[in-house]
């Protein structure tokens, strides 16, 4: 894996006319550029990112080769191909066409691919098209082009947020996910309970969510609050919760810290957040319980 190509450097292999570039607009995991070939017969080594080719102009009869099987087909507008990373491929053909390239990270194909599964994906493969018709990829690609063209407002936000609904479709009808084998179905380990715990007792001032949380662990957010649920008997929010107003019981009893400090280190927003919540648990305000324990 050491040797793959990036995007930036398959002219190097693939020479063209550059015609569109997302290059210098900041966006993370998802690439496109767009290029004018004159026909070619080219090998290109191993890719870093998975590659989905649309066909813009010209018509053009196309012959690859993928894992040592040649096909062939005949490519114009409309036109999709698929390519997984990681794969040697080599391409022929002889007619001038424009093309648009979308590269997907692996890392992010596989972020989303754990997300969707509910588990924690280590590889996904694209299954080897040479030329598809599908529509929600087309509208996809065509969607990041013209991002990469106007820039608009949350242009990096927006692109991110398309390219994850097209993986979702790619996994659904084009990918095959592999998965580590899961030692522990029931939930976390001990050893990420106890983990967790001191992660969640340590912040309990800050706020905590779920995407934190799971980064503890390194975890996907879904992986982890099911597994978190089946260990603690809780969602973690409501788990967060009730260890800070654990919190606040033993401050109030035991300290003589004023009832907003104690709001404040236990993690609520201010002392009637954590009245409400006090009183809604314990059936007593915060001044009522320090007066009673005292």
């Amino acid at each position: 894996m050491k040797d793959l190509i990036t995007f930036e450097t398959l002219p190097d292999w693939v020479p063209g006319r550059l015609l569109q570039a997302s290059d210098g607009l900041g966006w993370k995991n998802v690439a496109l550029r767009s290029y004018h070939y004159q026909g070619q017969d080219v090998t290109v080594p191993a890719m870093r990112d998975f590659l989905l080719v649309g066909y813009r102009s010209g018509v053009t009869p196309m012959q690859r080769r993928f894992d040592g099987r040649w096909t062939r087909e005949t490519l114009g507008p409309g036109a999709v191909s698929l390519l997984t990373r990681a794969q040697q491929v080599s391409w022929n053909w002889v007619e001038p066409i424009d093309v648009t390239h979308v590269y997907l990270s692996g890392t992010l194909v596989a972020e989303v691919a754990s997300e969707v599964l509910d588990c924690t994906v280590t590889d996904v493969a694209l299954a080897d098209i040479l030329r598809t018709e599908d529509p929600v990829m087309s509208h996809a690609m065509k969607a990041i082009s013209d991002e990469a063209q106007t820039q608009g407002l949350g242009g990096a936000l927006y692109v991110d947020s398309v390219a994850r609904g097209l993986i979702v479709h790619l996994l659904r009808r084009y990918a095959m996910v592999r998965m580590p084998p899961d030692r522990d179905r029931g939930g976390l380990s001990r050893a990420q309970q106890a983990r967790i715990l001191d992660y969640i007792d340590a912040g309990l001032s800050q706020s905590l969510d779920l995407t934190g949380m799971a980064e503890a662990l390194s975890l996907t957010p879904c992986l982890f609050a099911r597994q978190f649920r089946r260990s603690f008997g809780l969602p973690p929010y409501a788990f967060v919760k009730a260890r800070r107003l654990e919190r606040a019981r033993h401050l109030l009893a035991r300290t003589p810290l004023p009832i907003k400090a104690v709001a404040a280190d236990c993690g609520f927003s201010d002392q009637a957040h954590l009245t409400r919540l006090f009183s809604a648990a314990y059936g007593v305000t915060p001044a009522v319980f320090r007066r009673q324990a005292s």
